[in-house]
């Protein structure tokens, strides 16, 4: 049978592993089941409670509490779990893996996956970081949505000893998920993501908090008077706090030298400002919208405003 979204025929895999069911590994739960790219899908999590409802909501066949036990059979294999947690799940997974498998990941830090993950995985299995950038602040396995992939992009970090056939599948996999796909090296994703995505999230965090400790405002007021900009920090602020915090931690340099370089076109706008140099805020503000222009026009977001009013029922929430 034919998929409707992509046009792709049949089951690529025969035993897809989830290590991990949040909002990344539940979605692509949907997604492979609604292209049917798996035979079975299985899963591991620590939680008995998220093992429980993960087998509830049939994301799964079956959970386990172990990793090892998850990947046994499997050919293809996806760390969904924060990247602090890695190289603890390639240590155990490694002695289970059956050759030929590929094991993949969904971290936004791709120079720490390959340092944790590779070392530990035996001759014949191909590991190939990941990391579909799509997300939303929920989590959990009640999170995912088969919708939250298509048209966002994948990206796929291999080294120069990857296997390229391994490559080629684990690509389509991603096409059939509904993504589009880019192939570049961990260093160069780890450097754009920390602009792109990193450094905004800590400015997120950052700014949120500086809000609720300011003693001229009360929390009460920060709350009831969000205008659009601080409900947007306040949206992405509350992403997962353990995911963010390895995030951070294994992606030091990047963040550090774009921060930097926050800091001191920072320091430019503060001169703006204290100078009244209107001509200087004009230009940088133009400048910024056609950047967003930019990123709607690429079909990253929609124009369509909703000020925070999102329609009853909608769960799903804003994609990033």
């Amino acid at each position: 049978m034919e998929n409707a979204v992509t046009g792709a025929r049949g089951p690529m895999f025969k035993r897809l592993a989830l290590i991990g069911v949040g909002l990344i590994g539940s979605s692509i739960s949907h997604a492979a089941r609604r292209a049917g790219l798996a035979g079975e899908i299985v899963g591991s999590s620590p939680t008995p409670a998220t093992r429980e409802r993960a087998e509830e909501l049939g994301l799964v066949a079956k959970m386990y509490a172990d990793p090892a036990d998850a990947v046994r059979g499997a050919d293809l294999v996806i760390l969904c779990s924060p990247v602090g947690t890695y190289e603890a799940i390639a240590k155990a997974i490694g002695p289970q893996l059956e050759k030929g498998a590929i094991v993949s990941d969904v971290g936004s830090v791709k120079a720490a996956a390959v340092r944790d993950i590779a070392p530990h995985m035996p001759e014949g299995v191909h590991f190939i970081a990941g990391h579909p950038v799509a997300g939303t602040e929920q989590s959990g396995p009640d999170a995912g949505f088969a919708e939250l992939f298509d048209g966002r992009w994948c990206i796929l970090t291999p080294t120069e000893d990857t296997d390229k056939n391994a490559l080629a599948k684990l690509q389509e996999f991603w096409q059939r998920l509904g993504s589009e796909v880019e192939v570049m090296s961990p260093d160069h994703h780890d450097m754009v993501l920390a602009i792109t995505s990193h450094v905004p999230h800590l400015i997120a965090y950052n700014i949120v908090n500086t809000a609720a400790h300011l003693e001229r405002v009360t929390d009460k007021e920060v709350i009831k008077f969000s205008a659009g900009g601080f409900r947007d920090f306040t949206r992405i602020a509350a992403s997962d706090p353990v995911m963010w915090r390895d995030v951070f931690l294994n992606n030091k340099e990047a963040v550090l030298e774009m921060l930097g370089r926050f800091s001191e076109d920072l320091t430019a706008l503060q001169r703006a400002i204290r100078f009244g140099d209107g001509a200087t805020l004009e230009k940088l503000f133009t400048d910024a919208r056609a950047i967003r222009r930019g990123v709607i026009h690429a079909n990253q977001d929609t124009p369509q405003p909703d000020f925070g009013r999102r329609a009853k029922g909608d769960a799903k929430g804003p994609q990033r």
